[in-house]
């Protein structure tokens, strides 16, 4: 059983925690992207990045600079938005930690896939941005099946806890009958299911902990989700979908 989830925005370094362990595997991509990012204009990185100049003026100094191979943090603790936090990977048991880098991977747009403790810095790139690098018109056409390849080398389930954005980067690719499991935490609004990006990263975080630390290997004990605001709802889940609904 494979986790996917999404990186986040917001990114530290962390060399104290927890040492890396490794490399990321698609390195040498990696290093073609900053090539391509670095010839990028200010102007251009800004729109690349969709944000205002007091995100994108030092998120393009630190560009211009950017190591790959020093000051590296674990993926797992470089990363430190809602998700991240709700996650508290540095409060993780010995075998949550292990069951982590066995079993949960991290979509990026500019890493590619990443395990908990490969070592990574600060960049700021989504995987749905428009940067066209040689034939391909988007990270999408440039990654095309290998992070697919290097999540699930044999098939094997997959539970989505992941942002669509990142998502759609391994469904293609899927062989058939492989499970792809869509996790959902919504909201009731007016009899009708919502999902609220806050509170559904959150519930995201928690999830990867439950998992973690209950040594989930097995689709139906996800339902067991001891979360006291979720509920998994059974009438409104499918074989490829588990809905938990919030309660206050």
């Amino acid at each position: 059983m494979k986790i996917i989830i999404a990186p986040a925005k917001k990114m530290i370094v962390d060399t104290d925690t927890f040492n890396y362990q490794a490399l990321p595997q698609y390195l040498d991509q990696t290093r073609k992207l900053l090539a391509q990012l670095q010839q990028l204009s200010y102007a251009e990185a800004k729109a690349l990045w969709h944000c205002s100049d007091k995100l994108a003026q030092p998120n393009y100094a630190h560009l211009q600079k950017l190591d790959l191979t020093r000051q590296l943090t674990p993926a797992l603790l470089s990363y430190s938005g809602i998700q991240y936090q709700y996650m508290a990977p540095d409060l993780f048991t010995d075998a949550g930690l292990e069951y982590v880098q066995k079993n949960l991977r991290i979509l990026s747009g500019f890493y590619g896939i990443l395990r908990p403790f490969d070592g990574v810095v600060p960049y700021r790139l989504e995987m749905q941005s428009k940067l066209k690098i040689n034939a391909n018109g988007s990270l999408y056409d440039f990654w095309g099946p290998q992070l697919y390849q290097a999540l699930t080398p044999k098939p094997e389930p997959i539970i989505n806890l992941a942002s669509e954005e990142y998502a759609k980067s391994i469904r293609p690719y899927l062989k058939s009958a492989q499970p792809f499991i869509n996790v959902i935490f919504g909201s009731l609004v007016n009899g009708q299911l919502k999902v609220k990006a806050t509170l559904a990263k959150m519930a995201r975080g928690e999830m990867v902990r439950f998992l973690a630390e209950n040594q989930i290997t097995e689709l139906s004990d996800i339902k067991r989700f001891d979360h006291p605001h979720y509920q998994f709802e059974p009438n409104r889940s499918t074989a490829t979908k588990l809905v938990f609904i919030h309660h206050d």
